[in-house]
């Protein structure tokens, strides 16, 4: 059945929407990410305007993220103290990322930007995740994670940072502007490229921050939600690109690809799970390039 997209300005089968958005719920659901890496380069495949991707997908992380935040927050993983300093300089990437979106739009480079964007962060992520995961496999088992994460101490530069805060819940005493930065970060790939950026966040807040691991994603989702709002009402206000029809369709699927992805997690874990997600994030990665550089069939569309 196809439907009128009004802001991207086409009809789409409503199938296609739905079981991208499943796919996407599905891979999230198995390894725990978010999947907004996945969802808008599937959309620009599918022929949504990079901008409409980028602007509709921040609004689906907003629903994704706060079902998150609220069974974390029900087992006390969250650290809203340490969000909240996150949230600070989530805004103000935010701020940042519409301004290079709105100046790459007016010199009309945005699509090879986003492009660009994706094929540099994904590969680069994909293969240091492909390589660590094959790594861990040849060596066999590794060190406890809560060990390891015990025994974490921040590096000099950082400790010595002006402007130190207590963080009680996390047991950090450190300079505000270590999770404002690492939550400026957070905000500019949202409103750029449309991903919450947890596969970037979690170990920022690990080795980086030095966070206990458990209050890790629990704390980013938390961040990640209001920063995702404020990234779909800047891009709905300023750049009229949050087409809400599908992201209607795509969190449909992706709540129900989410819970058939979380039963399929009993069976993928460990470096063999990681060694998948590299291979997907790959495969999208060539995809986006193929889809860039390579030389078109027709110059020129002809729309009716």
């Amino acid at each position: 059945m196809l439907i009128y997209l009004p802001i991207a300005e086409m009809a789409v089968a409503v199938e296609e929407i739905f079981l991208l958005g499943f796919f996407v719920g599905f891979v999230s659901g198995v390894f725990g990410v978010g999947g907004g890496f996945l969802t808008t380069p599937l959309l620009i495949f599918m022929g949504i305007p990079p901008t409409v991707a980028v602007g509709t997908q921040a609004s689906q992380l907003v629903a994704s993220g706060t079902s998150g935040v609220i069974g974390y927050w029900k087992k006390g993983y969250v650290d809203f103290f340490v969000g909240t300093v996150m949230l600070c300089g989530g805004v103000v990437g935010t701020v940042f990322g519409i301004i290079i979106f709105e100046l790459m739009q007016y010199l009309g480079q945005i699509d090879l930007v986003i492009s660009l964007l994706y094929i540099i962060l994904m590969g680069s992520v994909g293969g240091m995740m492909l390589f660590e995961s094959v790594f861990s496999l040849s060596k066999g088992k590794r060190k406890s994670v809560k060990h390891e994460f015990n025994r974490f101490n921040s590096p000099s530069l950082i400790s010595r940072l002006p402007y130190k805060m207590r963080f009680p819940r996390s047991k950090l005493y450190i300079s505000a502007f270590v999770p404002a930065g690492i939550g400026f970060v957070s905000g500019f790939l949202v409103s750029t490229m449309g991903v919450g950026g947890g596969f970037l966040l979690v170990p920022a807040m690990i080795y980086i921050l030095g966070m206990p691991a458990y209050l890790v994603a629990g704390t980013s989702l938390f961040q990640i939600i209001f920063t995702s709002a404020f990234s779909t009402i800047m891009h709905a206000v300023t750049n009229n690109s949050v087409d809400i029809l599908l992201a209607l369709f795509l969190i449909i699927g992706g709540v129900i690809g989410a819970r058939f992805g979380v039963m399929a997690s009993k069976k993928v874990k460990g470096a063999r799970a990681r060694v998948i997600l590299a291979l997907i994030v790959l495969a999208v990665c060539t995809k986006m390039a193929v889809h860039l550089f390579l030389t078109p069939d027709n110059f020129f569309v002809t729309v009716m």
